[in-house]
């Protein structure tokens, strides 16, 4: 029913059943053996912000490589750790902490361009889905003939469901004839000339700085500049799920000599310095390195095994780790969560703040049912289980933005509402998951959800993604005024 769309009532029902059945809930097959970061288990399904490192510390961690880690591993690794960072101090700094830990994560390319290790090829499972979930046709005949550029290159954690994104718009074009496709996991190829040849850029869950180059100001300067130009000066931007986790938090560094502060080692030692550091003093003695890590193996052993296998270690790492925890660049840096390219933040429609975790139910209202973006969903809400994104309240507002759909709040249990931090909550809890917004002469489409690859063979999410690439594109015309301007004038939205 899930590939035949949403044509009644009755078929909504059983649809959305589908979309349980086919989203996130399902148990997963157990992750290969620790590989490069972000292809490891916690860069599998369900992994969530924190399982890239996850993954990278079981592989530290299990000493005896029987694809498990008990606490006495976890502690002698943190233990080792301690005794080659601390610089006989007594203590770890964070900087120290992200030197380290960004020692033990795959180092990028020299310059800061080209690809780091990264995964770049779906599993055929999940592309065979993907495929049998294709629509048959776009919902608009192109102006013209389309190109679309691909950008897969994540900066800070990188979702398994990747290449499988950017392989599903490829397909997408290929099918329904709409735009040919350019993947590319480089940075460097967002330049003013190399865009010239194509009408929207896709960002295919991007994360952190994706863009910059940490030891060319230049070159990082003239890329933001060129995807800038290009989209206000009439071309397209779409993007999927952790392409709002770009720019906000902790800047990349942009000297050699503070290169221990930026990628994933800093967001990690953020969070360990936020769960570890008792004294409040931003340090973290041995006793409190050792108890943190006593701390996390009582939160990832949750059935008291004393093991805990590789399919589950980076799951559970990442839902121990404090979100959006620790403190900033520096006394006179920004601090966590706050923009770091503002520009970029408002053209993509807000960033990061918090996610519930996958699997996550959630309940999806159709905001503006009348658009030709939501035509697939024919006006009913529907279910979904999927690593949810959420905003930082000062990032997202229907002031900027046409919303399309949005978390049905008032259906989440309590006891989900409950997961949110109170600390950081968004008091009005609007909670949009997709949408579009005019930049400039240019368009932009977003989708929050995304993040597990069963997503990619939800024919009605397809189709959406579909209508959203072609709005971006120009092909598919669609009210975007900002929903509150709406609401102004009268409209039900």
């Amino acid at each position: 029913m899930a590939r035949t769309g949403w044509s009644s009532p009755l078929a909504t029902a059983v649809c959305a059943a589908t979309l349980l059945a086919v989203g996130v809930g399902a148990q997963q097959p157990p992750a290969p053996a620790p590989q490069a970061a972000g292809q490891g288990p916690g860069a599998g399904r369900g992994g969530g912000r924190g399982g890239a490192a996850g993954g990278v510390v079981f592989g530290a961690a299990d000493a005896d490589k029987d694809g498990s880690v008990t606490r006495d591993e976890l502690r002698a690794t943190f233990g080792k750790w301690f005794s080659a960072w601390d610089g006989g101090t007594g203590a770890l700094t964070q900087d120290q902490l992200a030197a380290g830990l960004n020692g033990i994560f795959p180092a990028a390319p020299a310059g800061g361009r080209g690809t780091a290790a990264q995964n770049q090829t779906p599993k055929p499972e999940d592309v065979a889905a993907m495929m049998a979930a294709l629509p048959d046709k776009a919902p608009a005949t192109p102006a013209k003939p389309r190109k679309i550029l691909v950008l897969g290159k994540a900066q800070g954690f990188v979702h398994s469901s990747i290449p499988l994104a950017a392989k599903t718009v490829e397909a997408l074009g290929d099918k329904t004839k709409a735009w040919s496709t350019t993947i590319t996991y480089d940075p460097a190829d967002i330049n003013a000339e190399n865009l010239k040849q194509y009408d929207a850029v896709f960002l295919a869950s991007t994360t952190g700085t994706f863009l910059d180059d940490p030891n060319d100001a230049a070159a990082t300067a003239a890329r933001r500049k060129a995807l800038l130009d290009f989209v206000r000066g009439g071309k397209g931007l779409a993007g999927i799920h952790a392409a709002s986790d770009s720019y906000h938090g902790n800047p990349t560094p942009t000297a050699p000599a503070a290169a221990g502060r930026g990628g994933q080692g800093a967001t990690l030692a953020m969070q360990f310095i936020s769960a570890g550091d008792k004294n409040a003093d931003q340090k973290l003695s041995k006793d409190e390195f050792t108890g943190l890590a006593d701390g996390l193996y009582d939160k990832i052993d949750a059935d008291k095994t004393g093991k805990v296998a590789q399919a589950d270690f980076a799951t559970r790492f990442a839902s121990a780790m404090p979100a959006g925890a620790g403190r900033g660049a520096g006394p006179a840096g920004p601090q966590v969560n706050e923009p770091l390219w503002p520009e970029f933040n408002t053209m993509i429609g807000g960033y990061f703040k918090f996610h519930w975790n996958d699997p996550q139910h959630i309940s999806v209202k159709i905001d503006d049912p009348k658009s030709p973006l939501t035509a697939m969903f024919h006006g009913q809400g529907f279910e979904i289980n999927d690593e949810t994104y959420t905003f930082a309240q000062n990032s997202f507002s229907r002031d900027n933005v046409h919303v399309l759909t949005s978390i049905d709040y008032a259906k989440m249990s309590d006891e989900d509402k409950a997961k949110e931090p109170a600390a950081t909550a968004r008091t009005d809890h609007d909670f949009a998951l997709s949408y579009i917004r005019r930049e400039g002469q240019g368009r932009v489409f977003y989708e929050a959800h995304g993040h597990n690859e069963k997503i990619y063979a939800i024919k009605p999410m397809l189709e959406h993604v579909l209508a959203g690439i072609q709005y971006a594109l120009g092909d598919l015309k669609a009210d975007d005024t900002p929903s509150s301007k709406l609401k102004s004038a009268g409209s039900k939205q």
